[in-house]
């Protein structure tokens, strides 16, 4: 199995996931029921994405390519803020806060989601190429793991 392929791969789909909340948002629900489970679906797949990478993927990358060590500190970095991030979404749709602040709290999310995913696929998709990693790719990557 390729790594590489299965980040690309669980990346997009985390892409998806963004995009239907945002218009679960954009069609003007208010913070209903349907809105917190899409908020927290998005939210546990790019948590439990990010975990996986911190236990598996990084350190199996680190022993392999040390001189990755400072762009693993980065990612590692930009999970941490992401993870802020996303607890205030979660804080602001259980609090009911108004679309507008939502939606500002997704934008925030999707910048930094996107440059993130960008900048790891650019750094580690060559090396991902041939990690010899014997794992689970859903407990490594996240339950959005394509079959």
């Amino acid at each position: 199995m390729a790594w590489s392929t299965e980040l690309r791969r669980v990346h997009a789909r985390l892409r998806d996931a963004l995009t239907v909340t945002r218009e679960a948002l954009a069609s003007g629900t208010p913070a209903t029921r349907e809105l917190l489970l899409f908020c927290h679906g998005f939210c546990t797949a790019l948590t439990g994405h990010h975990e996986g990478e911190d236990r598996e993927i990084f350190p199996a990358v680190a022993a392999a390519h040390p001189e990755l060590a400072g762009t693993l500190r980065a990612l590692r970095q930009d999970h941490s803020m992401i993870g802020h991030l996303v607890g205030g979404l979660e804080a602001a749709v259980s609090a009911a806060e108004p679309p507008e602040a939502l939606a500002a709290h997704l934008e925030g999310i999707a910048a930094i989601m996107e440059s993130h995913f960008r900048y790891e696929e650019r750094s580690l998709l060559h090396v991902l190429e041939t990690l010899g990693l014997d794992a689970d790719p859903a407990d490594v990557l996240g339950p959005l793991t394509p079959p």
